[in-house]
């Protein structure tokens, strides 16, 4: 996967804790380490003139946020700072990641999120909406994490239907690239009526995970091994949460089928993962082949 890994900084708890899985990342894949802060691109009315030294302080303070960050990075990361401005965050990412040729954009929880749990603002929202390479969510808390533990396993999440392209390269590169183990994921909720039979849906359901996990396992390139497992439960947030989870570990899940063509769209099943799930996330973009039949969680 080597690269760059970049990753949307701001001053904030959570924006270290981006930083310090941006450097876990890096130094797991050999990539370098971008950083960067996203300024305001300059839209006043030109009846008030810009105001040069607030920009300049801004961007002063701004490369001082970056570097006190920086400092904290493993000195065997080879990291590079960077402020931008743009019209929005998501729109200064993207920019940014296709300059550099970015193979991921990293970014944390929103403000408020406890330690091991995910948080979407509207900012990443807009940036999963947005973005043509994959996006990593972070949990809070995750600078907690000891640099040398790495990415120690990989759990992709298959969902209900054979096909999932994009999301099986994604995971090659990654495994290769780091050394880790894979795990597929094939969740199998009970979400229905009290009156249903949910005996017989749940064997109906875990016939069909099971071949979904077959197909996507013979999908896999020669020399990719992988483990296998079914999560079942009453609910999404049910299955998701009797798994085990290893503090060097990252999920991916692809986009939900409702995306465009190499963008991004969070689906409402992994998005319901994401309230259970405690390591980081990456999201991989939709295959762009017109014949693919990907449906990867939604």
């Amino acid at each position: 996967m080597s690269g760059h890994v970049l990753v949307g900084y701001t001053a904030t708890k959570t924006g270290r804790d981006a930083v310090a899985f941006g450097a876990r990342l890096a130094a797991a894949t050999e990539s370098t380490l971008d950083v960067a802060i996203i300024l305001p691109a300059d839209s006043r009315s030109v009846i008030t003139p810009p105001d040069a030294g607030y920009d300049r302080h801004l961007r002063e303070q701004a490369q001082k946020w970056i570097a006190a960050a920086i400092d904290k990075i493993p000195a065997d990361v080879v990291a590079h700072a960077h402020v931008y401005a743009s019209e929005s965050f998501a729109e200064g990412l993207v920019a940014l990641a296709a300059q550099l040729g970015s193979t991921v954009i990293v970014v944390g929880a929103a403000d408020g999120a406890s330690r091991g749990h995910h948080r979407l603002g509207s900012t990443t929202t807009a940036l999963l909406h947005s973005s043509d390479v994959p996006v990593v969510l972070v949990p809070g808390g995750a600078r907690k994490i000891a640099p040398e533990t790495g990415v120690t396993r990989l759990t992709v999440a298959i969902g209900t239907r054979p096909g999932a392209d994009a999301l099986i390269a994604a995971t090659e590169r990654l495994s290769r690239s780091t050394g880790a183990p894979v795990r597929l994921l094939s969740l199998l909720p009970v979400d229905a009526p009290a009156t249903a039979d949910t005996a017989a849906i749940r064997i109906a359901r875990s016939t069909e995970a099971e071949e979904v996990l077959t197909a996507a396992q013979a999908e896999l390139p020669a020399g990719l091994d992988a483990t296998v497992v079914v999560a079942s439960g009453e609910s999404i947030e049910d299955a998701v949460s009797h798994l085990d989870w290893q503090p060097g570990e990252v999920v991916l899940v692809g986009s939900s089928r409702l995306a465009q063509p190499r963008r991004l769209f969070l689906g409402s099943t992994a998005a319901k993962m994401l309230h259970e799930i405690t390591v980081p996330v990456i999201v991989v973009p939709r295959t762009t082949r017109p014949e693919s039949t990907e449906e990867t969680p939604r």
